[in-house]
């Protein structure tokens, strides 16, 4: 009998116990800047340097940065189940706790990409990334980020993955954030779902949907031990 998948849906609040503040926060690193400023094509356009000093100052606080409890116990669920992690966020926390299947929609913070050629990608095993610093087309590398008003190439992927989920969790996301925030439209509706985040936002149009006020780090090792304790012994 194969395993039942759980799909899990991460945003900024389960980073964020790491020490990683959300852009949301009153001291979050968008307090000092407009999106439009660092984050979109736009920007690069205009100002590159500033985008590049705006993604290293986050990308030094991912390198210093360790996994917490909450990244932790969705690790132990792959112990029962076929675990398939759908993340908001750009860190690479989950796969340093020792996630197997993570799926990253808004790219990947300690990776840069070319800007002639998309598919020349190059893993960082530094914070900073400068200008000058180019492919080997001899073209500057940008952050391997998607940036506001950017398609988000990993979604239809996600999609699939979400329609095959037993069971679905939400982590530390607003649930405010698109295309992110829709998938857990196509989660089968007869699927047990889960929603951890201090402060859950309105989820009225979501059947069956138990929503457990606390961080990541508090909220999801309880909840983990429970879907262990009922998992089939047989998958």
């Amino acid at each position: 009998m194969s395993r039942k998948t759980i799909v899990v849906l991460t945003g900024a609040g389960i980073s964020a116990e790491s020490g990683i503040s959300t852009f949301r926060d009153n001291n979050g690193l968008w307090r000092n800047y407009r999106f439009e400023e660092v984050a979109s094509p736009e920007a690069w356009k205009r100002d590159p340097g500033l985008v590049l000093e705006f993604y290293n100052m986050r990308r030094k606080k991912v390198f210093e940065a360790e996994p917490n409890e909450g990244h932790k116990a969705l690790v132990r669920l792959e112990k029962a189940y076929n675990v398939q992690i759908i993340t908001q966020n750009v860190d690479d926390l989950h796969e340093r706790a020792g996630s197997s299947h993570v799926i990253h929609l808004h790219g990947e913070i300690k990776k840069a990409r070319s800007t002639v050629d998309p598919s020349l990608i190059y893993k960082l095993n530094h914070w900073e990334l400068k200008l000058g610093d180019k492919c080997e087309k001899g073209s500057q590398l940008r952050p391997h980020i998607v940036w506001f008003g950017e398609p988000v190439p990993e979604f239809p992927k996600a999609i699939n993955i979400a329609r095959k989920a037993d069971i679905f969790i939400i982590v530390g996301t607003s649930l405010n954030v698109y295309p992110a925030a829709g998938l857990i439209h196509y989660v089968p509706t007869a699927a047990p779902k889960y929603y951890v985040d201090p402060a859950p936002q309105s989820t009225s149009t979501v059947c069956g949907l138990e929503i457990i006020a606390k961080t990541a780090g508090r909220g999801l090792p309880p909840l983990v031990d429970r879907l262990l304790s009922v998992a089939d012994p047989q998958t």
